[in-house]
């Protein structure tokens, strides 16, 4: 995947972002996670490419796309969205949402509703992240998250420092190479500290449990989740969304270390409901 395949589109005043679209047939939609870009996903694109339209997306002030002073919530990301499906004239894709991408596919089906939509794939992230409730599934324990966004999310230093822990004790199982390290850190770099703060606040108090409930009812749905927290994410979706079929691999970012047992769990969902 290439910068030559991605094309600007505008959004908002000001705002373009930088979209990826190559392949043909039924349409495939990437949303990046907290800061990451479109490149993680290029293990997917060229997977999924051969048989359908992907379509990757850079959300406001990640990756290539503006680095915006006002919009860095999941609402407007929503919006985003929708506009973006808009332009490309894409009917009846399957959204895809990683981590807090998965709250700009929340959000969208809550502002426009899933008649548009032919499925969702949700990758690793609960509907609503912070909770009292001991046996809920949630991003952290509260002083832990608070932690992160006084400390870290404060300038530069911090968020990579954040990012680096993250990669390397939530994100990848495995031992990294120093230069893998680098460039994932770097293509979450690209998105300010000081946006970056904003995004983690927004995603940390969204609660689309709803919004998640009713998605789950409506269109076919998958829900891919990381294996160290497994167990109380399967029984907390059990419970709120019984209809999204649930899958286990890896760590946080398993499509792009398991890229090939993550591309099969996709696959077949997509067959079952062709």
């Amino acid at each position: 995947m290439s910068f030559i395949d991605g094309k600007y589109i505008e959004v908002d005043s000001g705002v373009e972002l930088f979209v990826q679209d190559v392949g043909e047939g039924e349409p495939l939609v990437f949303i990046p996670g907290f800061t990451f870009t479109t490149e993680v996903f290029s293990k997917q694109v060229e997977f999924f490419s051969k048989t359908n339209r992907v379509i990757v997306i850079d959300p406001r002030s990640h990756g290539r796309s503006t680095k915006s002073l006002h919009g860095n919530d999941y609402v407007t990301h929503g919006t985003d969205l929708a506009a973006i499906l808009q332009a490309l004239d894409v009917k009846n894709p399957t959204l895809l949402g990683w981590s807090f991408g998965c709250l700009t596919v929340w959000e969208y089906l809550k502002q426009n509703g899933a008649e548009q939509i032919k499925s969702i794939i949700l990758v690793d992230m609960p509907p609503k992240s912070l909770s009292i409730k001991e046996n809920d599934w949630v991003e952290g324990a509260l002083d832990d998250i608070a932690a992160i966004y006084n400390s870290f999310l404060r300038n530069s230093k911090g968020q990579r420092e954040f990012i680096t822990s993250y990669i390397t004790q939530v994100m990848i199982q495995r031992e990294l190479a120093e230069e893998e390290l680098a460039w994932l850190v770097e293509q979450s770099l690209k998105t300010p500290y000081y946006i970056a703060g904003n995004l983690f606040a927004s995603g940390m108090f969204s609660d689309y449990r709803e919004t998640a409930k009713i998605a789950s009812q409506t269109v076919p749905s998958l829900t891919v989740v990381a294996e160290h927290w497994a167990e109380v994410a399967g029984n907390y979706l059990k419970q709120l969304t019984p209809e999204s079929k649930v899958e286990v691999l890896g760590g946080h970012m398993m499509f792009w270390e398991h890229s090939e047992k993550f591309n099969e769990i996709v696959s077949n969902f997509l067959n079952k409901i062709e």
